[in-house]
């Protein structure tokens, strides 16, 4: 039986020690290529005499040739053995071993990439400590994202809302000095009575905080512009408070209420003038940003709880006590109640990147007038204006007032 032969078709007895005619595909490829047709259908690819056939299934077929290449696994490590193994021309062809050249008209990309072991990298201790930094660094909190489909929040305009009360909160603030300058019958001492007394009027009528706030700067902005006698002090308080009702509250105290709390000291008539007289004095201007703005924003910013916001609240209702306070911004004064409240709860400075980008006070700037207001929270519940006090000593107010002040920014100071 013949067995024809395709002349065209090389078999593995043709491929072995012959040179296989390179083709070209764009640039000419290097001669260690090997054609589909020249691999051995019995023993896979051509053989060299250095390579070590680990799965070894020549040895299932009886080829004597090829099993002792496999037993080169077994044989010890002899002098000749590894000059073969140095001597790589022994074992491959000369180009393989030679590294290929590249040809400039074989050009897939015009500007390839660089590969990554060419790439110059920064010593690992460098990685290490920028991941580090990224891992402990703190992260800014949007504030606003909970209430996006809220539409009263007005996250839409929110910030620009804000922006324009710190604009406008100068126009609501008066002379640290007119106590001096305008007044001659009053004094700090009698405003403060005034305004720790009105503290509890408003707690018992129930009213809300915005009310109180509003009813603190009439009572300064009128004061800074207009002479008042030490009998009428009480009155313009009450006028105050009622203008601020009509401004904030749905359900407004009426006249006969005022005179009653008032014990009878003063008639209708006498109130009514006295509402003219004030909101002329005003220029009818009652919408100003008061501090209670800024410190719902801020207890925003700082992620409280009720702890948080019940000594917020009562640690800036005891700064509208003192005179002295009103040298500060409204938005500054929220930011130092905050931040002081925290040191008081936590026992520790506490000041976020999130409540400093809302706030635009560093913990640095909030220091001194935080200090102040740890004086006034140690003595809170000693002399005789102690309505803020005896107020968050209640259940109500999560007996905020019991607090431990944060002396330990005081004693930071005087070290």
């Amino acid at each position: 039986m013949e067995i024809s032969v395709d002349n065209n078709k090389p078999t593995n007895l043709q491929v072995i020690g012959e040179k296989i005619p390179s083709r070209k595909f764009g640039v000419e490829i290097s001669n260690n290529r090997r054609a589909l047709g020249a691999i051995n259908p019995k023993g896979g690819a051509q053989i060299y005499s250095c390579v070590v056939n680990k799965r070894a299934l020549s040895q299932a077929n009886g080829n004597n040739e090829n099993k002792n290449v496999v037993n080169q696994v077994h044989r010890p490590i002899t002098r000749k053995f590894a000059a073969q193994i140095a001597n790589k021309k022994q074992c491959f062809p000369e180009d393989v071993l030679k590294p290929k050249e590249s040809s400039e008209s074989f050009k897939v990309f015009e500007d390839e990439p660089e590969p990554m072991a060419m790439e110059t990298t920064e010593p690992q201790k460098d990685h290490m400590e920028v991941e580090m930094e990224d891992i402990f660094e703190e992260p800014v909190v949007d504030i606003d994202i909970s209430d996006t489909k809220n539409p009263l929040a007005v996250v839409e305009y929110v910030e620009d809302l804000y922006a324009h009360y710190r604009k406008m909160e100068s126009y609501g603030m008066v002379s640290p000095n007119y106590m001096l300058t305008q007044q001659s019958d009053i004094n700090e001492r009698m405003r403060a009575i005034l305004i720790d007394w009105l503290i509890e009027v408003h707690h018992k009528f129930d009213l809300q905080h915005e009310t109180l706030f509003l009813t603190v700067n009439l009572i300064d902005r009128f004061l800074a512009k207009q002479n008042v006698v030490r009998k009428k002090l009480q009155l313009v308080g009450l006028v105050a408070m009622l203008l601020a009702c009509k401004y904030e509250e749905v359900s407004v105290p009426v006249v006969d209420d005022l005179i009653f709390i008032s014990d009878k000291a003063y008639s209708r008539s006498e109130i009514l003038e006295m509402e003219k007289l004030m909101l002329n004095t005003l220029e009818f201007n009652m919408s100003v940003p008061t501090p209670y703005v800024f410190l719902k924003r801020y207890l925003k910013a700082a992620q409280s709880d009720s702890k948080l916001d019940q000594m917020s609240s009562f640690l800036i209702e005891l700064c509208l006590v003192e005179y002295e306070m009103i040298k500060f911004a409204p938005s500054f004064l929220a930011a130092a109640a905050v931040y002081t409240s925290q040191c008081s709860l936590y026992g520790f400075k506490q000041w976020s990147k999130t409540c400093e980008l809302h706030t635009k006070y560093s913990e640095h700037q909030l220091l001194e007038c935080s200090r102040m207001i740890v004086g006034y929270h140690q003595k809170a519940a000693t002399g005789r204006l102690t309505g803020v006090y005896r107020k968050y000593s209640t259940s109500k107010f999560g007996y905020a007032a019991k607090c431990e002040p944060a002396t330990f920014i005081v004693d930071e100071a005087q070290q």
